[in-house]
């Protein structure tokens, strides 16, 4: 039999999506709070890199399209949302919904909302952070310079906490 030839480029992607693909999947699985849509949106990024060609800085540009497209779903999901709420205000108001994900703990949940009430680029460089990027890959995928990668991840973390500690209050309050 054969042996199969691989192109440049399917050995350039098959490489990529060895060497970034686990990483990519959680970091947009911490930013979205849901497996799938990570799945789906870490296949677009690869496919976005097949696109591209060349690639200069590999992980900071797959970090920085996968950023961009958390930011699409997340404007998708809040026009969503609005339909959805037009849609309410027009129907009779039924009973309360039964929650959805009955096994996330509600320290995860508060940690979730209190992460995306924060500002995009603070998030972005915190979840950055947590899948292990340096100063440089961070600014990189931010467009921002590296000295200014620590003040930022400092103003988010602190941004973060007040965050978490508000939605905290909010659910002691109920």
């Amino acid at each position: 039999m054969p042996a199969l030839y691989l192109s440049p480029v399917t050995e350039t992607l098959e490489r990529l999506f060895r060497t970034y693909h686990a990483s990519l999947v959680r970091y947009l699985q911490r930013a979205l709070g849901d497996r799938d849509v990570a799945e789906e949106l870490a296949q677009e990024t690869f496919v976005r890199a097949l696109k591209q060609g060349a690639l200069r800085s590999e992980r900071s540009w797959l970090f920085a399209v996968a950023a961009n497209l958390v930011r699409d779903q997340a404007r998708r999901d809040g026009r969503a949302r609005r339909r959805l709420e037009r849609y309410g205000a027009e129907q009779p108001q039924a009973a309360e919904p039964v929650p959805t994900s009955m096994e996330r703990a509600e320290g995860a949940a508060a940690a979730r909302a209190a992460l995306a009430a924060l500002a995009d680029r603070d998030r972005d460089a915190l979840l950055l952070q947590q899948e292990g990027m340096g100063y440089p890959e961070i600014a990189a995928a931010l467009g921002i310079a590296v000295g200014s990668v620590g003040t930022t991840l400092s103003r988010a973390r602190r941004r973060l906490l007040a965050a978490y500690e508000a939605q905290q209050a909010r659910e002691e309050g109920r």
